[in-house]
């Protein structure tokens, strides 16, 4: 008998131990407020296709070589599905999106309009789009890894996948320059941290699950502790009276 209640007693402190760790890493209700990541994103994605669609369209009417043609029309066709996404996104969650390109994204349409020959076209259609599609990448990536917003994440997933293609596509026309790529900008907080990205990484996950890996451990060994204390006085022996 006293074995049973041994038995368990101490199956109950271990499934007490055992849920402690998801009470620990239980964090705050998700915000639905948009953090300057997420409005940065939809922006960006949003300007993306408001020059790259008719410089696709360009190409596909323009490019020397059949296979920038394709990709123009494949980029442009791609663009009117991503762009048509990111304005329901932003409807949905009451964020007003720019109706025009930047300044820069339309000096680079009348670059392409300006080219003196379609050969002169295709090289700077392929190395301006390879350009900025490079830039907007990495912040894709890190807003659909840190995002606390379904609908924001779901576009960035979305805009990933095109965007990747687009990179892949561009690079097989053999004319990307890599060499005058600009070079990869880190963030300064990452530099500053070692310039680790795995580093960096870390601290974000822990940073943003609200809880200290330290306190969880604490936490841990003191129920264990208290569940050996409190099965200690339950059966230790008696003296017989």
């Amino acid at each position: 008998m006293n074995r049973t209640r041994l038995l368990a007693a101490l199956a109950g402190a271990i499934v007490a131990v055992l849920a402690l760790p998801a009470l620990a890493f239980a964090g705050p209700p998700i915000p639905t407020q948009l953090s300057n990541a997420d409005l940065t994103l939809l922006n960006g994605v949003r300007t993306a296709g408001l020059w790259e669609m008719p410089a696709g369209q360009m190409a596909a009417e323009r490019g020397a070589h059949p296979v920038v043609r394709q990709i123009g029309a494949t980029i442009a066709q791609q663009h009117v599905k991503l762009d048509q996404d990111v304005v329901d996104a932003a409807n949905q969650l009451g964020v007003t999106l720019p109706t025009a390109p930047t300044a820069q994204q339309a000096g680079w349409l009348d670059e392409m309009r300006g080219a003196s020959s379609n050969q002169e076209f295709d090289q700077i259609f392929v190395t301006r789009l390879r350009a900025a599609h490079g830039k907007i990448f990495p912040i894709i990536a890190a807003v659909r890894s840190g995002t606390r917003n379904e609908v924001v994440r779901k576009v960035a997933q979305e805009a990933n996948t095109v965007v990747e293609g687009h990179l892949s596509m561009l690079e097989s026309t053999d004319l990307v320059r890599f060499g005058e790529l600009p070079p990869v900008a880190l963030p300064e907080a990452d530099i500053a941290g070692g310039g680790s990205l795995v580093q960096a990484a870390q601290g974000r996950a822990e940073a943003g699950s609200g809880f200290s890996p330290a306190v969880v451990w604490i936490v841990l060994i003191a129920a264990v502790v208290i569940g050996a204390a409190n099965s200690y006085r339950v059966f230790r022996p008696r003296a017989a009276r």
